[in-house]
């Protein structure tokens, strides 16, 4: 009775399908319901008969029998989600046992260890509805509006904010409505237009970082599906997968272990816990997203993904921080904040000469009246002449907050990475950008960088004689044995035999694809048959510190344990006392019989071929009580099996972009794990090592001699090493403190867990796409895509252009603010009026903040970018043939903008609304111009490559195009008066003679020490 009322509960609650349900999940919902109740029904029936079985049921022609058949793929799973998260979040093995252990929830999820997931459509549409997706839910991303009111935050926006109320105010008072609201609503438009562009810039951007961060969390992932090893993105996991772990990876799902040797992991990121904690079968086989793999192998089931995992929650609550302020830009929030204090200044002063002037009687009306007369002049008049002279001090503050720099460099770093993406190079942090700019010298790994990463093996040594290609049968069967079982049973790799069996699949490293090919295709190895004959005892994983990997193994047909050992050839040689010949024939290694080894190797690795070794000892029967438990593997007295030379080809391209680095003033070092001659060989063929640079000049040094170096020994012969062999990450992570200590700006490159520390330690850390583990990625702030050392050199460039830019557009912004204040400062004390209102100069601002930043920001990396030595850390950021060219242009618009305020009228036969209006359009049409002189700072030709830059071309034409409409269209809204061709050519004249007087100061030679060095003037440089 109890269980009928119970089915009777859940069918009824199944059948109640939520209204808040999408169509499709209403579907699932309506097909898992009928299952569940066809399934109930059926316990029932059997029940019922059982107690029943006497009783028969008379059947009448109005019943039929009808006969569920559902296809398999809709049956649901014999484990619920709820059950899954608490048995891994609780490390609770009684619960884990309580479902039969791990096989028995491998079986709930209808998966198989060494076969993995069916990984059809079907089946994973299935998994995604029963389990969920791999994904986390985002908080939600800042709207348009949020960036609007950011925006309003600005100090100088609500200073011009309150001008133009104050203006507004006073000019309906003064004009009346219908003519009084010209000045005060012009000024709102302005400012609300540089609201708009300002708040679209910062929500672009932040889109621009949404994307960034879908495309970095987009990790590739190792799973086994039907069989077969393949590569998908982390958010294709669904449970029941099976996932390949190594060195290096982050757990992408909760889950348990299945296989696997020495695995230990870093649970940092969830608990706080230093240690690295050890995974296995036995005592604890919970393994965490979000976690890292420090050491060993292995293979885990996913048992929770997305949401239900602690890390996708944890992460749903954290957004990337896209305000992250570059060393750049604070130096020029610094230097913005300096000029606004001298903006402040000379309004200031301004104020109180026109304040003095006019209540001192030196001022005169239209009608040339003197405008204040004590007590007979009416209050209305003085209030608004008050309200005059603090709109022209406000003016000369406008115009002094250079407010469009932050902005500069935001939109060139935006655009930089947007266009770095394209060559290769995805930027994790901003500051890296600039950063690169200034590097002195890169610190390069070899293999994967330099080299195509495509290895193949082209030698194979066994004993003191070669075997060429095609000739493994006359090897010894025992010999050829031994070798395929170190080579089956001690990798990381797999091999797939696809269905027709004559085409294999590798997988795993290049190094272990390249060993695994030659010996399935050479020496016909079965691994699948070699894995089931034995059985392994011990592993100890491949890291780049040992440079060895070693297994310990029990054979099931003798019961014989034997130790394997593979890696480093000069490694493995030093722990041999014998070697195999060809015929099998164990011979003794004395001092001159492994001199002879050691000169094969040397001679393979001067070919440029990376060396493997090959290395076999049985343990003693003696030997064999606990060796399950062994915890180190027999290092001594091995028998050397053989050694293969594996080639890897420097990539094409890379010689030339070493040569350019180097012509750019970068020193390149290549450390590197490999001996010393392959070193050599590789980094003379890319340019690197010159032709006499070899170990008595300095230029080459092993990794163990650098470390036993004392600290000033290492400070004194850092710049001379062009190559480190045989190097742990802590010898790079030594390199890497030494040349900061000498002042350089280092670059590093880097893919393995080991070289975090170097990473973060570098001023720029550069960890590879396709090599690189997710540890490395993280510690980085550039991750290069395609693992190429020309993408490196794009990166410098790319750096350079940006610096290079964001000087361009101090230069141009200055040349306006210095003139401007002059101008109005000088107008203002001598005739006690500005001639430029606020309108035209917040006018001015927009072309100078906003479209020049665009049109300057966006100059594209040139050659001669390359030609020049890095700037390093101190160099000021306005150098001196940027004074050279900034004064130049803004002495020549002082000069005649001056000339035209106190001459205009009569030189040209104006009135004064005309003269103020050629003034206002010879300013601005001088910015038109010089932003030309601003492409090029040190090249005399300004037009070079101007055609490539479309963006640059189109800001122009549209400035100019304002212009005019200002000028001609808009009378009211920017008080000016329409000028006849004449005038127009007059304007233009002026403008354009900006560009012959830069040419000739271009030729003028200017000091390479700062000026304001003589001065010890260094706060804001």
């Amino acid at each position: 009775m109890a269980s009928i009322f119970h089915a009777k509960v859940c069918i009824e609650f199944l059948l109640d399908v939520p209204a808040t349900l999408s169509e499709p999940n209403k579907k699932w919902h309506s097909a898992f319901a009928k299952i569940y109740c066809s399934r109930t029904l059926l316990s029932l029936a059997k029940n019922a008969a059982a107690a029943n079985k006497y009783n028969k049921v008379s059947r009448f022609p109005s019943y039929t029998v009808v006969t569920l058949d559902f296809p398999a793929e809709n049956v649901s799973f014999n484990i619920d989600q709820t059950s899954l998260n608490e048995l891994v979040k609780e490390k609770n093995l009684d619960h884990l046992r309580h479902f039969g252990g791990i096989p028995g929830v491998v079986s709930a999820l209808e998966t198989d260890i060494s076969g993995g997931i069916i990984g059809n459509e079907v089946d994973v549409a299935r998994r995604r509805e029963a389990f969920g997706s791999n994904t986390y839910k985002k908080p939600p991303t800042k709207s348009f509006f949020h960036f609007v009111v950011e925006a309003f935050k600005d100090v100088t926006i609500l200073i011009l904010l309150g001008c133009a109320a104050l203006s507004l105010g006073f000019g309906i008072k003064e004009h009346g409505l219908n003519d009084g609201w010209y000045d005060g609503g012009s000024i709102f438009v302005a400012v609300f237009l540089v609201i708009a562009v300002s708040a679209i810039s910062n929500f672009r951007q932040n889109r621009q970082f949404d994307k960034l961060s879908k495309v970095s969390n987009n990790i590739q992932i190792e799973v086994i599906r039907k069989g077969r090893r393949q590569q998908i993105s982390i958010f294709d996991i669904v449970v029941g997968d099976v996932i390949c772990l190594k060195i290096g990876d982050q757990i992408p799902a909760d889950g348990l272990f299945l296989e696997g040797h020495s695995l230990q992991v870093d649970e940092s990121s969830m608990t706080g816990e230093s240690d690295h904690v050890e995974v296995n079968s036995n005592q604890n086989p919970f393994l965490f997203s979000g976690t890292k793999v420090v050491d060993g192998y292995g293979c885990m089931l996913a048992t929770s993904v997305g949401m239900n995992t602690t890390w996708g929650q944890l992460m749903s609550q954290i957004s990337r921080d896209t305000s992250e302020e570059t060393p750049l830009q604070a130096r020029l929030n610094k230097l913005t904040s300096s000029i606004g204090k001298v903006g402040l200044a000379v309004a200031l002063l301004v104020l109180i000469v026109l304040l003095v002037r006019y209540f001192t009687g030196n001022t005169t009306d239209e009608n040339g009246n003197q405008e204040f007369n004590g007590s007979k002049t009416k209050t209305d008049d003085i209030i608004n002449a008050v309200v005059r002279i603090v709109a022209a001090a406000v003016t000369i503050v406008v115009v002094a907050i250079p407010e469009g720099l932050p902005l500069a460099v935001t939109l060139t770093l935006a655009y930089s990475m947007k266009r770095m993406m394209v060559d290769q190079a995805m930027v994790r942090k901003l500051s890296a950008c600039e950063t690169m700019g200034s590097a002195t010298t890169i610190c390069t790994d070899k293999t994967g960088t330099l080299t195509l990463n495509q290895m193949k093996v082209t030698k194979f040594w066994l004993g003191k004689e070669t075997v060429i290609e095609g000739a493994a049968s006359s090897i010894s069967p025992w010999v050829v044995k031994l070798i395929q079982q170190g080579v089956a049973l001690n990798t990381t790799g797999s091999v797939y035999r696809t269905g027709s069996g004559s085409v294999f699949e590798f997988s795993g490293s290049p190094t272990e694809k390249a060993i695994l090919s030659w010996a399935v295709q050479e020496l016909n190895m079965d691994m699948e048959g070699l894995k089931q004959n034995c059985k392994m005892l011990k592993v100890e994983a491949f890291n780049s510190e040992k440079k060895r990997s070693g297994v310990l193994m029990r054979k099931n047909t003798d019961n014989t344990i034997n130790v394997h050992w593979k890696g480093a050839a000069e490694m493995i040689l030093a722990m041999c006392s014998s070697y195999h010949d060809a015929s099998g024939i164990k011979k003794q290694m004395d001092d001159g019989e492994r001199e002879k080894f050691e000169q094969i190797i040397q001679g393979m690795a001067a070919s440029s071929l990376r060396c493997i070794a090959f290395a076999h000892k049985q343990v003693c029967e003696e030997e064999n009580d606990g060796a399950d438990d062994l915890q180190k593997l027999d290092e001594d007295n091995l028998s050397l099996l053989g050694l293969v030379g594996i080639k890897d080809p420097c990539r094409p391209g890379v010689k030339k972009a070493v040569e350019d680095c180097q012509h750019a003033g970068v020193n390149i070092k290549m450390i590197t794990g490999d001996n010393v001659f392959t070193a050599k060989a590789i980094a003379t063929e890319c340019g690197i090592l010159g032709p006499n640079q070899d170990l008595s000049s300095g230029a080459v040094v092993e990794g163990e001699e650098f470390r036993n170096y004392t600290l000033e020994e290492r400070m004194k012969k850092v710049d001379k090493i062009r190559v480190m062999a045989r190097s742990s990450p802590f010898d790079k992570l030594l390199m890497v403190q030494c040349l900061k200590l000498k002042g350089h700006v280092v670059a590093v490159t880097g893919d393995g867990t080991n070289d975090a520390p170097a990473l973060k330690e570098a001023d720029i850390g550069l960890s590879m796409g396709i090599q690189g583990t997710e540890v490395a990625k993280e510690s980085s702030d550039i991750v290069i895509l395609d693992d190429n050392f020309s993408s490196v050199a794009t990166v410098l460039r790319w750096g350079r252009c940006v610096y290079t830019n964001i000087q361009k557009f101090i230069q141009f912004q200055l040349t306006v603010n210095v003139a401007a204040l002059v101008i109005n400062f000088v107008a203002a004390v001598s005739a006690g009026e500005v001639p430029l209102t606020a309108v035209q100069l917040l006018w001015v601002n927009l072309i100078m903040d906003t479209l020049g930043a665009l049109a300057l920001a966006t100059e594209q990396p040139t050659k001669e970018l390359m030609d020049k030595p890095p700037v390093g850390r101190t160099a000021p950021l306005i150098s001196n043939i940027m004074w050279r060219n900034l004064l130049a242009q803004a002495i020549y618009q002082i000069a005649v903008l001056l000339t035209l305020q106190f001459r205009g009228e009569s030189i040209f036969g104006v009135n004064e609304k005309v003269k103020d209006t050629l003034i206002f359009n010879t300013f601005v049409l001088c910015q038109v111009f010089n932003e030309f002189n601003a492409r090029k700072l040190e090249k005399k030709n300004v037009f070079e490559g101007i055609h490539k830059n479309r963006l640059f071309l189109g800001i122009i034409g549209i400035t100019i195009v304002l212009q005019v409409v200002m000028v001609e269209f808009l009378k009211k809204f920017a008080n000016t008066e329409r000028l006849n061709w004449g005038q127009w050519g007059v304007c233009i004249g002026f403008a354009a003679a900006s560009w012959p007087i830069g040419w000739v100061f271009k030729c003028i030679p200017v000091p390479e020490k700062p000026f304001f060095s003589y001065l010890k003037w260094k706060k804001y440089n």
